[in-house]
């Protein structure tokens, strides 16, 4: 997508996207989501009725957000700014590689096409910085290394076992692909995927912001620049506390999530 813009239309958000055909003509494609109808005074409610165990910080976190966005997840320019690019990510993703066509392209070997989709699914997203994705892209390039990349891919969105036991065999995988400048054992490279195309069960972990929400959140969060289950696991039950202490505002997914702590840490919000 070229460029977007979120409009509410009745119960729904409508996001529409300016995309573009590979012979370079451009079209619009709208996406529609479910929008929870939000009284005028929604945001001061919320303020009021949030949960009384909230500690000083949390409560500076959810006040923060809501000044960014007063009808909170449901706001139209939450859906424009934070939302709708990384959904319209994940409907892409559910279009050309959805369980069922990534496990169809395996059993055909279409490796080359199962990583050249879902590099180019995520070249159309911020959540990369451009050497990262031109390190994923020479990383997959070979044959080889395309196929180890998509089977391990598929296990750890799609395969069974534990999530700690398939975000392990997914970080030693990627620990395997050829590097070139640029190491792709990163910790926003191991996530980004997991995060597109399951965003009920996977979070994107960019360490600086991510890390900074928490400790404006009062938690300090455990780190190493390698990526490991054990510390995926606590940074999951980080996400799980927050969800929980802002579960009356009505996150959807991960995606809610990953921006609502963006918000806390990064400089594009300042306080």
């Amino acid at each position: 997508c070229l460029n977007s813009r979120a409009v509410s239309f009745g119960r729904s958000i409508a996001v529409v996207h300016l995309a573009q055909f590979r012979d370079g003509t451009r079209f619009l494609k709208t996406c529609y989501e479910p929008m929870v109808s939000v009284h005028p005074h929604s945001a001061h409610v919320r303020r009021q009725s949030r949960p009384s165990h909230l500690n000083g910080s949390a409560r500076r976190a959810r006040r923060k957000f809501l000044t960014v966005f007063p009808k909170g997840f449901y706001d139209v320019d939450y859906v424009e700014l934070e939302r709708g690019y990384k959904w319209a990510a994940h409907l892409a993703w559910e279009e050309h590689l959805s369980k069922n066509r990534f496990a169809a392209m395996i059993k055909e070997g279409s490796f080359a096409k199962i990583a050249s989709q879902a590099v180019r699914i995520e070249s159309r997203t911020n959540l990369l910085f451009s050497f990262e994705k031109m390190a994923l892209r020479d990383a997959v390039r070979k044959p080889e290394d395309a196929k180890l990349f998509s089977q391990s891919l598929f296990r750890l969105l799609y395969g069974r076992g534990s999530l700690n036991s398939r975000f392990d065999q997914w970080v030693a995988t990627i620990a395997l692909l050829p590097r070139k400048q640029t190491r792709v054992l990163t910790w926003p490279l191991v996530t980004v995927f997991g995060f597109i195309a399951r965003p009920d069960e996977h979070f994107f972990f960019k360490p600086t912001v991510t890390r900074e929400a928490a400790r404006r959140y009062g938690i300090e969060l455990s780190y190493a620049s390698r990526p490991s289950p054990e510390l995926y696991h606590t940074l999951l039950d980080f996400i799980a506390k927050v969800r929980s202490d802002i579960r009356d505002l009505r996150p959807r997914d991960m995606i809610d999530m990953q921006s609502f702590l963006w918000v806390q840490g990064s400089e594009e919000y300042p306080d």
